[in-house]
C-alpha cells in the first residue's frame, strides 16, 4: 500500500483560457478538489505556498476550510517557506487547523525556493543575520519544533485577566502529535540527512539542487536512503515518513491526449537554480499500461511511502478529479499501491 495525494500550486490567471481566474477561484476550487479527492479514495490534499505570486499563499485558512469539509484525507503543505514565518504565530495557526481537521495535518516546511521578489522575507519583517537566509529558516524551524512539543516556556502574568494553569504557559491551541507530522522539503542529499537528525519527515520534490549524472529517480532514491540511515543513527523511536512528488497523467481520453500526449517523450532535465546545478524529474504521461511499466522502474517512488501527484489546477476541478481517478483506477492497483 502507498498513500497517494495531490499537490496543487494553486495558480490563477485572469486569462479567459484559465479555469482559475482569481485568488477566490484558486481557494474555493482547492477546497472542492480536496473534497472530490477524498470521495475518490485519495489519501492527501497538499498545497504549495508562494508569496507575491498569483498562487496559493496563506495556507492555514485554506487548510482549516479543507479540514472542515472533509473527514478522512490528510491535509498538508508542500512547502511553507520558513524564511517568512513567525514560528509562534505559525504554531497557533497550525494547531487550530490540525484540531479542526481532527489531527490530519501534515505540515511541509522548508527553506523555500526562488521567489517572485528579491528577498521577499524582508518585507515580512525578517532580516537574516549576516545575510544567511537559509540559516534564518532553520532558526525559525527550531523554534517551531520546540513550541509544538507543548512544553510551557512563557512566564504567566501574576494578575492575569483569566485564571492560568500552574507553571509556565505554552502557545495555544496545542495540537497533540503535530510535532511528529512536520515534513522538511529537502533539495539535496545533505539536507535530507539534516532533516533526519531533526526528527522531521522527508518531503522530496521533482527536482534536486545537485546533479551526479545519474537519472533523477536514482539520485532521489539515494537521497531517501541517506535520510533513512541518518534517522536510524539518530535513534528516533518512531518510523519516519517519506514523500516524493511526480507529474503523472494517464491518457484514457481524447482530452488527456490533447493536453498531455506530447509529454510521453519527457526526459530528465538539468538546469540552474540559485546559481547551482539542479536535476529535474520527467513528466509521466501515457497509456496506463505504459505508466505502470515506467513507474515500476522509478526507484524513488518505490522507496517512498507517499506519492504526491502535481495537478494542473487551472484546468478546473472536474478535470483534475478525473486525473486523480484515472491514476487510482488504472495505475495504482497494477503497481500494488491499492
Amino acid at each position: 500500500m502507498k498513500k497517494i495525494g495531490f499537490l496543487s500550486f494553486g495558480h490563477w490567471n485572469p486569462s479567459p483560457h484559465s479555469g482559475t481566474r482569481s485568488a477566490a477561484d484558486a481557494l474555493l476550487q482547492s477546497i472542492d478538489l480536496a473534497v472530490a479527492a477524498e470521495e475518490l479514495g485519495a489519501d492527501g490534499a497538499y498545497f504549495r505556498v508562494h508569496h507575491f505570486a498569483r498562487q496559493l499563499a496563506s495556507p492555514f485558512p485554506l487548510l482549516a476550510a479543507v479540514g472542515a469539509r472533509t473527514s478522512r484525507i490528510e491535509i498538508g503543505t508542500g512547502v511553507i517557506d520558513m524564511r517568512y514565518e513567525n514560528p509562534l504565530y505559525m504554531a497557533e495557526d497550525a494547531g487550530a487547523a490540525d484540531l479542526i481537521s481532527g489531527g490530519r495535518l501534515q505540515l511541509g516546511i522548508s527553506r523555500g525556493s526562488p521567489e517572485q521578489v528579491v528577498d521577499g522575507f524582508r518585507y515580512f519583517g525578517y532580516e537574516p543575520t549576516d545575510g544567511d537566509h537559509a540559516g534564518m529558516a532553520r532558526q525559525h524551524t527550531e523554534v517551531l519544533l520546540e513550541v509544538l512539543t507543548g512544553k510551557g516556556f512563557a512566564e504567566p502574568n501574576p494578575r492575569p485577566m483569566f485564571p492560568n494553569p500552574p507553571g509556565l504557559l505554552r502557545v495555544e491551541p496545542h495540537a497533540p502529535g503535530l510535532r511528529d507530522r512536520i515534513w522538511w522539503g529537502a533539495g539535496s542529499r545533505a539536507t535530507a540527512e539534516w532533516t533526519a537528525q531533526q526528527g522531521m519527515n522527508l518531503m522530496s520534490s521533482t527536482l534536486l539542487t545537485e546533479d551526479t549524472g545519474v537519472p533523477f529517480h536514482r539520485l532521489q532514491a539515494e537521497q531517501i536512503q541517506r535520510y533513512r540511515d541518518a534517522w536510524t543513527a539518530a535513534g528516533h523511536e518512531r518510523e519516519p515518513r517519506v514523500s516524493v512528488s511526480r507529474s503523472v497523467f494517464p491518457i484514457v481520453s481524447d482530452a488527456d491526449r490533447a493536453y498531455f500526449g506530447r509529454e510521453s517523450a519527457s526526459q530528465d532535465q538539468v538546469g540552474i537554480i540559485d546559481g547551482g546545478t539542479a536535476r529535474f524529474g520527467k513528466t509521466y504521461a501515457g497509456e496506463p499500461d505504459q505508466l505502470v511499466r515506467d513507474l515500476a522502474e522509478d526507484e524513488a517512488v518505490a522507496a517512498a511511502d507517499t506519492l504526491l501527484i502535481t495537478v494542473p489546477n487551472q484546468l478546473g476541478v472536474d478535470y483534475n478529479a478525473h486525473v486523480i481517478e484515472s491514476l487510482l483506477t488504472h495505475v495504482a492497483p497494477e503497481l500494488g499501491w491499492r
